[in-house]
């Protein structure tokens, strides 16, 4: 059980309530309601295997990284608790359990795997030519209700507004806290040469901006909820949304950082939760939201 938790803690197996919610909101979203057993299985699957593929590679890119910055130094890799070399086993095991889920999901998904992965474990390296590594993990996530549509559809054919506003509520969102959370590095980032969008224009500037993209957010999942004909449970959950995202952003100041953890995962794991419920909640109840149009699994 101790080994478990080490490997769960380094790919931060519990943040896999950030993308997995929104994952099943595409599949919802494309299949009008809950989806087939089968498809819904591997969507699932395929989820949390590519962000375990992300995380670990991310892991062992920054590991020299992490050595160097003591709010890190404790993570698996620097403190010798795993070795890289097992830490590739498991990048590598991932993404091929990633690919052959996509394959047995249909021929789209499986043409679309590589290049989605190649967006997941580039993210790692993007930190280190540019600031706007937020926002390439912003798109890292927004791909999971998009990947769950054509997954659910099996073609981009239909009505494809609602889920690319879902997935650009996801960029935003994610965009934004990240750059809550990178707020503590900020220093550390200047000295080592990273980019980041706190460490080249400051914290009040990077917390202004998350802010604003926690606009663009609730904007997003309000016009998708308009087009897709979602009804009055899922609007009370973009309500809540609101009230969350606004109370986060209460919590950090510049120069203030103490609440970043209540801030980054335990406020931003009830709006991925919160939104999912209210979406199988108000499918369930009220019986809204677009049937499917065409496709299948082919």
């Amino acid at each position: 059980m101790r080994t478990l938790r080490r490997w769960l803690s380094l790919v931060k197996f519990s943040h896999s309530i950030f993308a997995l919610p929104f994952a099943l909101q595409g599949a919802w979203l494309a299949s009008g309601g809950l989806p087939e057993g089968r498809v819904l299985g591997l969507v699932i699957l395929c989820a949390v295997a590519a962000r375990t593929a992300a995380m670990a590679f991310n892991r062992l890119m920054d590991r020299h990284l992490d050595a160097a910055n003591p709010r890190t130094q404790a993570r698996e890799l620097p403190a010798g608790i795993l070795s890289a070399s097992s830490v590739l086993v498991l990048t590598l095991l991932s993404s091929a359990v990633f690919v052959v889920g996509a394959v047995l999901l249909g021929p789209l998904p499986a043409k679309l795997c590589l290049p989605v992965l190649a967006v997941l474990l580039g993210y790692s390296l993007v930190k280190r030519v540019s600031w706007a590594a937020h926002l390439v993990l912003g798109l890292a996530l927004g791909l999971a209700p998009l990947g769950a549509w054509i997954a659910v559809r099996g073609n981009l054919e239909g009505d494809l507004l609602p889920v690319l506003l879902l997935a650009g509520a996801v960029l935003s969102w994610v965009s934004g806290f990240d750059l809550i959370y990178a707020c503590q590095d900020a220093g550390h980032d200047r000295k080592a040469g990273l980019h980041s969008i706190p460490a080249r224009f400051g914290e009040v500037g990077a917390l202004r901006l998350s802010r604003a993209l926690h606009g663009v957010t609730l904007l997003c999942l309000s016009t998708m909820a308009w087009r897709a004909d979602l009804g009055l449970i899922y609007w009370v959950a973009i309500g809540i949304t609101a009230a969350l995202l606004i109370y986060e952003q209460s919590l950090v100041r510049a120069g203030d950082l103490s609440r970043v953890n209540l801030a980054f995962f335990t406020l931003n794991g009830w709006v991925s939760v919160g939104l999912f419920i209210g979406m199988v909640l108000d499918m369930g109840l009220l019986g809204t939201g677009q049937a499917p149009v065409g496709g299948g699994l082919g």
